[in-house]
């Protein structure tokens, strides 16, 4: 495995996080401890969940693991999120600190931990003031509930204005950004990845195979059918079958993908992981296997070492499209200068 940083901090990580969205709905108990045993066979130290998360079952099978298994538990960094609704009250969503303080503690006993090591922000809140969760988020590592923090889902004001309050008021400041990023999705490249960067803050995507697309199982105007997300629901989410079909992008860059695959004799799902693995202030890829072969085959990407004439075709091939200003052509122009100046 390849080891990074934690963002700034000087806790390390596995390149390749095991997201565990699917534990306790898609994947039982005896499944998701296979994928977690796998994992870290394969030399993984890094988990991902949220209290969300079949409504609290992921963490607690996940906690049952780290019970079992005392060896890994101790190399295992363990992240997870709050922030989602856990009830039908009015207190029971959002990042205030009535609810974060329940959700926190709640999150700690599933897991059956003392201190979490990553506690992400599953989504901005616009009802709670950002002074109230980032004093209840400094409060939360001074009192050693959890190690570090960090958010998901944030836009680049939402980074920018924390972290700045953060450094202003001299709280603990967040470490990572979770934001969905692959080869089809690439939006964040237009300032989130930026915003990140200047607050030195590393970036853990999700959905690296953009729910399945990437790896070759859809086919153009055919409607997914089978034991697939898609299969099993062809609009589920933002990774709905139509739109994505009605785009001549999409199949652009699966058809590169696929050509690269071949090209070095492997899978499509490796050719997509190693793209959003290189891509600059990645700490760690979020895998979403089901099945033990999955991660298997997710887990060879980090053999893969594209060339530089696939990462430029890759590049090429899915750049966003933003329309123009100020993300376009002409914004870019306008925020960059030559040093020996000039028109």
């Amino acid at each position: 495995m390849d080891y990074r940083k934690l963002g700034p901090s000087g806790t390390v990580v596995t390149a390749y996080c095991l997201g565990t969205m699917t534990f306790g709905a898609e994947a039982d108990e005896a499944a998701s401890h296979k994928l977690l045993d796998d994992y870290f066979a394969w030399g993984g130290n890094f988990i991902d969940t949220a209290d969300v998360y079949s409504a609290g079952k992921s963490e607690e099978i996940i906690g049952r693991w780290l019970k079992a298994r005392p060896t890994e538990a101790r190399q295992a960094i363990v992240a997870t999120k709050g922030r989602f609704p856990m009830g039908n009250g009015p207190n029971d969503i959002g990042l205030s600190r009535r609810h974060l303080g329940q959700a926190l503690d709640d999150s700690l006993r599933r897991l059956g931990l003392e201190q979490i090591d990553l506690y992400q922000m599953h989504a901005w809140d616009a009802l709670t003031p950002i002074e109230e969760t980032l004093r209840f988020l400094d409060d939360a590592v001074s009192s050693g509930k959890i190690g570090y923090y960090g958010f998901s889902n944030y836009v680049g004001w939402h980074i920018a204005k924390a972290s700045e309050i953060a450094k202003a008021r001299g709280y603990t400041r967040p470490v990572t950004l979770q934001p969905q990023y692959n080869l089809l999705v690439r939006d964040i490249e237009l300032e989130i990845v930026a915003a990140c960067q200047d607050a030195g803050m590393g970036l853990l995507p999700w959905s690296p195979l953009g729910g399945g697309w990437l790896t070759g199982k859809y086919k153009r105007d055919e409607m997914p059918t089978g034991a697939t997300r898609l299969g099993e629901n062809p609009n589920r989410g933002g990774e709905s079958y139509a739109p994505r079909n009605a785009m001549e992008r999409t199949w652009a860059i699966i058809a590169a993908v696929e050509e690269i695959a071949k090209a070095h004799g492997v899978s499509m799902a490796q050719v997509a992981l190693a793209w959003t693995a290189a891509q600059p202030a990645i700490t760690s890829v979020i895998l979403g296997a089901r099945t033990p072969e999955q991660l298997a085959d997710n887990l060879g990407a980090m053999k893969l070492k594209l060339s530089d004439e696939d990462m430029t075709r890759l590049n090429e091939v899915s750049a966003p499209q933003p329309f123009d200003y100020p993300y376009g052509k002409g914004g870019i122009n306008q925020r960059h200068r030559k040093i020996e100046g000039g028109r």
